[in-house]
């Protein structure tokens, strides 16, 4: 599996509904399931993230689908960066010549 930190805002809509974010936040855990996607963890942030999401998917192709399905719902939109644990960083360092 793959990990990825989503960095997320709130869009005008998403705000508006605030109160609906524990809600949106299950179903936000369902669609990422049915794209073979899991949340590790959800944080609200503050500074020029809403939201951070630790997730974990098996590939790029099948975390692409959850984003954009996700911001396709408007109350969301995110930035995604694809992360490495120490040991995959250890391995790809020691393949460096």
């Amino acid at each position: 599996m793959s990990a990825y930190v989503l960095l997320c805002n709130y869009t005008d809509q998403g705000v508006r509904n605030i109160k609906d974010a524990p809600k949106r936040r299950a179903a936000a855990r369902e669609l990422a399931k049915s794209f073979g996607v899991e949340i590790k963890s959800g944080h609200l942030a503050f500074g020029p993230y809403d939201l951070i999401l630790r997730t974990e998917a098996p590939n790029d192709e099948a975390m692409a689908k959850f984003v954009l399905s996700a911001a396709s719902k408007g109350n969301v939109r995110s930035t995604t960066v694809k992360v490495f644990s120490e040991a995959e960083t250890d391995k790809i360092i020691a393949a460096i010549t």
